[in-house]
Formats: structure tokens, C-alpha cells, sequence
């Protein structure tokens, strides 16, 4: 297997942080425009207006979690443990960092967005798992 075929995931990862930024943009700007919010309340998170401070919010996590996500494939590629099961893995991370984060900028429904997450850090434990299985050459 192509071992490069890791960052695949790794970009689909990036765009959605490069979506968010641009869906806190245009939040932020509406709520200025409307007169919900002026400028200077986007200083601190407290006084943004319940719009856009989602939006941040999930910005943050996307700089949570996935650290661990750029870590791991990074990890994978050198040590050449990249498999079409570490690439499912990746996938399926990032497929549900991207159903968290419309969960949590749409409906924010809470019961629905914890599932989502729980099943990104249940994938992530396992591409770790693979990658110590693989360190010590069990696999």
C-alpha cells in the first residue's frame, strides 16, 4: 500500500477547519450587520453573541481531538504502518469529526454530537492500538 495515501484524511481534516473559519466569518459578520453583536464583543467569547460563539466553540475542538488524529497519522506514515485498515480508521475519524461539527452547528443537539465524538476517539484508541501492535511487531 501507497504509505502517502494517510494524508489524504489529514487534508479532508484540514478543509474542515478551513470551513469553520469560514462559517464563524460569516456568522460573525451577519451578527454584526443585523446589530446583534458590535465588533469589540468578539474580543472575549463571553460577550459574542450565542451565533457565533458555536461556532468558536467548535473551532476549539477541532484543535482538540484531532491533535491526536495528525499525531497518529504522522506516526503511521513513518513508522510504514499505513494498511487499508489505518486508512478506514482515518476515514472514519475525520467522516465523524465532520458529522460532529454539522451537529454542532446546526441542530447542536447534544445526545447526537457526543455519539459522533465518542465514535471519532473509539477509532482513534483503536489506529493507536494498531500502531502499538505494530511498533512490537505483532502485527
Amino acid at each position: 500500500m501507497n504509505q502517502t495515501a494517510i494524508f489524504w484524511p489529514m487534508l479532508a481534516q484540514v478543509l474542515l477547519v478551513y470551513i469553520v473559519y469560514v462559517v464563524m466569518g460569516r456568522r460573525r459578520f451577519a451578527a454584526v450587520k443585523s446589530g446583534e453583536a458590535k465588533v469589540g464583543q468578539f474580543k472575549t467569547r463571553s460577550t459574542e453573541p450565542a451565533s457565533s460563539v458555536t461556532v468558536a466553540n467548535n473551532l476549539s475542538n477541532q484543535f482538540e481531538l484531532p491533535v491526536l488524529f495528525y499525531a497518529l497519522c504522522l506516526a503511521l506514515h513513518a513508522a510504514s504502518s499505513v494498511n487499508y485498515l489505518t486508512i478506514a480508521l482515518m476515514w472514519i475519524f475525520v467522516v465523524s469529526r465532520y458529522v460532529h461539527a454539522w451537529i454542532h452547528l446546526t441542530s447542536n443537539r447534544l445526545l447526537l454530537r457526543n455519539r459522533s465524538f465518542v465514535l471519532g476517539l473509539v477509532v482513534l484508541g483503536l489506529g493507536w492500538i494498531w500502531l502499538a501492535l505494530h511498533l512490537l511487531e505483532i502485527v
